[in-house]
């Protein structure tokens, strides 16, 4: 890595690389690791890709995972190691079923079932993906974005950042009053470097992407922002299905909206939208959501 920018592009893909190749402890059991500099808590994207990970690590390769349904139990601690302790399920004649549970201090921080599923065909159709969505290539760059913002980009050039992330409106993290109600909250998003060619990888990364702006869509109906005077959050639920063949190192739309927040919860879903318009995933994501006064 460049003593200069350690954290971008390839290097940081190797890095979030290295963090799905989980340490097998025995033929169920795995332990992963967090950055070192991430702030406060792990980042919930990281400990579903690696409870997906684990999962898949003990599944036959003809066998790729269609969907998987995750609850978010406590915050994890990004300078201990989580165990994450495979269950078994069932091996069928074309489903495998694992349910994973990521562990720190003995106590649960994540719960997740998964299915896999042997290559079948069968009917195939999707929805059309929005055709009013400019491309990302003429579109900021998070730094960009930041620019404006001094000490969040600071704070962004220290961490590892795999992820090259093109918001299409305005992000959830502008100054309170800024940000104009908007029903959808669209991002183009691509892994920044060359997955290997694994498929279990590329489900995994994208696991790893999907939590990071599907919450940002509750807010965005009533132009809220995150952080003092807006609100502040956490990932309660966190489901996905994987519907066709991609590449995470491939830009995608990420396409979210809310079709419901009530309770101080909010409920999100969002299809992720490759650049020839196939629909290749879709997300759901419920939040605890509380207005800061």
């Amino acid at each position: 890595m460049s003593t200069n920018d350690p954290v971008t592009g390839q290097a940081a893909v190797d890095h979030l690389v290295q963090l799905l190749d989980l340490d097998r402890v025995d033929d169920l059991r795995f332990v992963g690791h967090s950055p070192a500099e991430l702030p406060i808590r792990v980042y919930g994207g990281q400990v579903a890709a690696q409870a997906l990970c684990a999962a898949g690590r003990t599944v036959e390769e003809s066998r790729r995972v269609h969907s998987l349904h995750g609850y978010f139990v406590r915050a994890g601690d990004p300078r201990q190691p989580i165990e994450y302790a495979v269950e078994v399920i069932r091996d069928g004649r074309s489903f495998s079923v694992r349910r994973t549970v990521a562990i720190q201090d003995g106590k649960p921080i994540f719960l997740m079932s998964a299915s896999f599923q042997i290559e079948e065909s069968g009917l195939d159709h999707h929805a059309p993906g929005p055709d009013d969505v400019p491309g990302p290539d003429g579109l900021p760059t998070m730094l960009d974005r930041l620019t404006p913002y001094p000490e969040r980009a600071e704070l962004w050039q220290t961490i590892p950042r795999p992820l090259d992330v093109r918001y299409v409106g305005e992000p959830g993290w502008v100054r309170p009053g800024t940000r104009q109600p908007d029903p959808h909250q669209r991002v183009w998003m691509r892994i920044d470097g060359k997955l290997p060619e694994d498929p279990l990888v590329h489900a995994c990364a994208l696991t790893y992407a999907s939590d990071l702006t599907l919450l940002d869509s509750v807010l965005s109906v009533h132009g809220e922002v995150w952080g003092p005077g807006g609100v502040i959050g956490a990932s309660l639920d966190h489901a996905l299905w994987f519907h066709r063949p991609f590449r995470a190192d491939e830009w995608f739309l990420y396409d979210c909206w809310s079709p419901s927040a009530s309770g101080a919860r909010g409920l999100a879903t969002g299809r992720m939208i490759d650049v020839e318009g196939r629909h290749i995933a879709t997300a759901v994501q419920e939040g605890l959501l509380r207005k800061v006064h």
